[in-house]
């Protein structure tokens, strides 16, 4: 009688302003009902990737300033350790640079809850805030404490923007063109990584300029969180908040009219399957409930992407590239241009040979490029034959992480968690993503001098083989599925 009265409840509470077939009271009809408006959406058209276009391209100004504050303190950090009295003092110039990944593991932690309760907009504008007042801070910073606070709060303006970009970019695409738009949250990172890089050129020609690589990132921040006003709110996060009305219109803007019945039926679908949850989603649920599993391949996903190596080897490219006399510059630009075109490449295949796939290749090309890295450490090859190994590993390694490594992760979790705990899950995941990549970058050099380069390259492999096997058992196909078809079918598994 109880759970009666809360589906009563529950059904009035999605009242909309019109009528829709699943909202009959007869339960066998509605069911019948509800199934063919979904069964319909196959009679239709794709709706236009024009509407939804403009509203992504904001969100992906997050994900160029993660990208861009990773790399602005790479070219001007012996400037700003020479202009704060720091210079040569190695452990601060760790902080400088690790200081955002504390930053951006505290952001991440919050990215859920801030989502799911101020909306997936506001969450993008309030990461963008942290962002400009620490560009301010670092830029105006006259001593290491005062750095360091600049670079703490614009981490945790990073670790906020990259799982709020996935949840919305996820969320407000059309299902057949979802996987090309998720991959401009890698090409916007890898262009962020560029511009920082590019901008840097000049700061040890003019005193000084380093405070402008920071002031100039205030502009996209302010971007963002102005063009924030006039992009559309999440559907799906309107729907959960019982604004039926809202989300109907934002639907209209991002699929057109003639699709709307078909979104919202699916909507309403979910919601009579998922009456008997609760509405808080707690760590224990994400851990030990229903939808445990999920999360534990989302999680396991980041830390295999960050235990493949991918760090390590962009910490290293700079030595491997000057002793093949190569200078620093020029190697940072075929990293970057590398990174770039495997995005490039990834977002045309997204959608065309789906995300499991591209996964598969994507370790299986990591775990080769490792390999080539191992042989170029035998002492039996010429040295001018291990140098070009060790150069073509190193891109191929960026290239095909870039494949799918790299973008795919943070596009397929959001697709297969639950719109209940979608949120709540990515900001778990990030987390685990953070603290590999921390323990990574502390522990690199150390393991490096220690191990050699061979037997850690061959760990970095090994991972990449455990990654494929991980994702031949474990990763289902989400190319075309809209995300209320991939949650009925994981709910549909026992």
């Amino acid at each position: 009688m109880l759970g009666l009265q809360r589906e009563t409840s529950s059904m009035y509470k999605r009242t909309s302003s019109r009528d829709y077939s699943p909202m009959v009271d007869v339960e066998d009809s509605s069911g019948l009902l509800l199934e063919n408006e979904v069964n319909k959406e196959m009679e239709t058209t794709n709706p236009s990737w024009k509407c939804s276009l403009p509203h992504v391209l904001v969100a992906t100004i997050s994900s160029f300033l993660f990208g861009y504050h990773l790399g602005v303190v790479n070219e001007p950090l012996e400037s700003i350790s020479s202009d704060l009295g720091f210079s040569g003092d190695t452990l601060a110039e760790g902080l400088v640079v690790s200081v955002c990944l504390g930053g951006a593991f505290i952001g991440s932690l919050f990215s859920g809850g801030v989502a799911d309760g101020f909306g997936r907009r506001r969450a993008f504008q309030l990461c963008a805030l942290p962002m400009i007042l620490g560009a301010f801070v670092s830029g105006l910073s006259n001593s290491l404490a005062v750095m360091l606070l600049g670079r703490f709060l614009v981490g945790t303006g990073m670790g906020l923007g990259p799982p709020v970009a996935a949840l919305y970019v996820t969320e407000v695409s059309p299902a057949f063109v979802r996987g090309t738009y998720g991959s401009f949250i890698q090409i916007a990172t890898c262009l962020g990584l560029m511009a920082a890089l590019f901008i840097g050129i000049p700061v040890h020609n003019i005193t000084g300029w380093w405070r402008v690589c920071f002031w100039l990132s205030t502009i996209p921040a302010a971007l963002l969180a102005l063009g924030m006003f006039l992009c559309a709110e999440s559907p799906q996060w309107l729907f959960k908040q019982g604004k039926i009305a809202e989300a109907e219109a934002e639907f209209e803007r991002l699929l057109g009219e003639s699709h709307v019945k078909t979104a919202m039926a699916e909507l309403y679908k979910l919601d009579l399957d998922k009456t008997d949850e609760p509405d808080v989603v707690s760590l224990s649920e994400l851990l030990y409930g229903r939808h445990s599993r999920v999360v534990f391949i989302g999680s396991t996903l980041f830390a295999l992407q960050q235990l493949s190596g991918i760090n390590a080897v962009f910490y290293f490219s700079s030595t491997v590239f000057k002793s093949a006399g190569v200078p620093s510059d020029l190697g940072n630009i075929f990293v970057g241009v590398s990174n770039l075109l495997g995005s490039v490449i990834a977002m045309v295949l997204m959608d065309k040979v789906g995300r499991k796939l591209l996964l598969l290749w994507s370790f299986i090309g990591m775990a080769v490029a490792m390999a080539l890295q191992v042989g170029a450490t035998s002492s039996y090859l010429p040295h001018f034959s291990a140098l070009c190994l060790s150069v073509g590993g190193t891109l191929a390694f960026v290239l095909t992480f870039a494949l799918g490594a790299g973008p795919v992760p943070g596009l397929l979790l959001p697709e297969i968690f639950p719109s209940r705990i979608r949120a709540k899950a990515m900001a778990f995941c990030m987390s685990v993503h953070w603290v590999i990549n921390f323990f990574v970058g502390l522990l690199f050099l150390r393991l490096l001098e220690q191990l050699g380069p061979r037997l850690l390259y061959s760990m970095f492999s090994t991972f990449c083989l455990m990654a494929v096997m991980f994702v031949k058992r474990n990763v289902i196909e989400t190319k075309g599925k809209t995300l209320q078809e991939i949650e009925i079918s994981l709910l549909a598994k026992p």
